[in-house]
């Protein structure tokens, strides 16, 4: 069963996740073990240790007491893009996976300056590949291309107060880097309307909420959508109502006074798609971005964006590329469509290739959150279930499994460890970030991860 990544360690029943997602383990055991200890068990093998793989063994072990489930993963800790994935000041959303990121492809987004989403998430919150990122934060105004939670998550870290950072587990390299920061405006692009914003209310509230920030909302972006909002589905009609209020009335005066007095800013700019990163005079940097000016045809979620012929640029030295993630293929074996970025399936069940099922972004796509998350991995669970009950997998012919993986891995000359060799790493992060007033501070670099896990 695929979700990502590669490493080692088992799973028997309850393992608990950062940010309070309970999945299981009264005692998590090494591979070896269950291999010894029940030998005629069922056994499933999950790649990748993020909610997705998480979720599906909890649903599996809920509901066959006989299985037994080892999971991998390629990095020395668990948990995947919960860890590394979202803003370290929401640990009770941490919700993203996929391991690649998708391209503008437009020209100068090669230039120094311009960012993925996901490195720079992964550069905040200790992801190990982008510990060397070092975003250049000198110039007053970043531009987040894209209109989603992550893009609002993006906003909040680079205009938060240092004062708030410094609570959470984000690492201290990106905190030292914020410290000195000189962004004071950040414009999230979207290339529809306001109608098509891909954030959530809850994250709108913040945004306005956030101190020592004021928003910039242009009325004009907003005339008549209130009536409009009275017929949309309910999410879509709190979130639309509030952008409305928050752009057309006056506030209210213990806003309007925070608001005067506020030194950064944030704003929303509609009807604009990237076509070009501007380069600097020396042309070694990012510094601007070229926007084509877009009409929409259409309403609602369906309204596509039209280009109109009109451009603007914007000066910005900090640019960064919110417009989705994406899955890689896993292996030549397994089939993939890259279009899409998907393995083909139903309903988890790999299109013609029993006994194999996917689960998370790489079954449904980069969109949901946790809780969509949940559901879509609980599907796949159930369906191996139906599965295994039915006769259609059979357990008379099993695979070398687990045991082959681990004598691959030791002819390899690769360390792995076990989920108890995680729980010393996790138990050096917390004790460093007690220190200094934090919930953790999470290690960079693996080796030094292995040297604690080893111990």
């Amino acid at each position: 069963m695929c979700t990502r990544g590669y490493w080692m360690w088992g799973l028997s029943r309850r393992v608990s996740l950062p940010g309070g997602f309970r999945y299981g383990p009264r005692r998590p055991l090494g591979v070896h073990r269950y291999l010894c200890n029940f030998p005629h068990s069922p056994r499933i093998c999950i790649i990748g240790s993020g909610p997705a793989g998480f979720y599906t063994a909890q649903h599996l072990l809920k509901h066959h007491s006989k299985l037994l489930v080892d999971i991998y993963e390629k990095l020395p800790v668990p948990f995947g893009l919960v860890r590394f994935g979202v803003a370290p000041d929401h640990p009770e959303v941490k919700s993203y996976g996929a391991d690649s990121k998708r391209e503008l492809g437009i020209p100068g987004e090669e230039l120094p300056g311009v960012y993925s989403a996901r490195d720079f998430v992964g550069w905040y919150n200790g992801l190990p590949s982008q510990r060397h990122l070092n975003p250049d934060l000198s110039n007053e105004t970043a531009v987040i291309l894209g209109q989603g939670n992550v893009a609002l998550d993006i906003a909040r870290i680079l205009l938060s107060p240092i004062e708030l950072l410094k609570k959470t587990d984000i690492t201290q390299s990106a905190l030292d880097a914020l410290v000195h920061s000189r962004i004071r405006t950040v414009w999230l692009i979207g290339r529809r309307g306001p109608l098509q914003v891909a954030f959530t209310i809850k994250e709108l509230r913040e945004m306005l909420q956030l101190p020592g920030t004021r928003p910039r909302l242009d009325p004009s972006d907003y005339q008549g959508l209130g009536d409009i909002a009275k017929d949309l589905p309910r999410p879509r009609k709190r979130l639309t109502e509030l952008l409305v209020k928050s752009a057309l009335e006056k506030p209210a005066a213990k806003d309007c006074a925070r608001w005067d007095q506020a030194n950064r800013e944030w704003g929303l700019y509609f009807l604009r798609s990237p076509i070009q990163v501007l380069p600097s005079k020396d042309g070694r940097k990012a510094a601007g971005v070229r926007l084509s000016i877009t009409r929409l045809e259409g309403t609602g979620d369906t309204a596509v964006a039209i280009p109109t012929g009109q451009v603007e640029d914007i000066s910005c030295g900090l640019i960064l590329s919110s417009i989705g993630y994406k899955s890689v293929p896993i292996s030549p074996a397994v089939p993939f469509l890259c279009e899409q970025g998907i393995i083909p399936n139903c309903m988890g069940r790999v299109t013609g290739y029993p006994g194999l099922y996917c689960s998370g972004w790489v079954k449904r796509g980069p969109t949901g959150v946790i809780t969509t998350t949940m559901t879509d991995s609980f599907e796949t669970a159930q369906a191996m279930l139906e599965d295994i009950n039915s006769g259609a997998l059979s357990w008379s012919d099993p695979k070398p499994g687990a045991t082959a993986i681990k004598e691959l891995i030791t002819l390899r000359g690769i360390q792995s460890i076990s989920f108890s060799d995680w729980q010393k790493i996790d138990s050096v992060e917390t004790a460093r970030g007690q220190k200094i007033g934090k919930p953790r501070e999470k290690i960079l670099d693996p080796e030094e991860m292995l040297k604690f896990a080893c111990h």
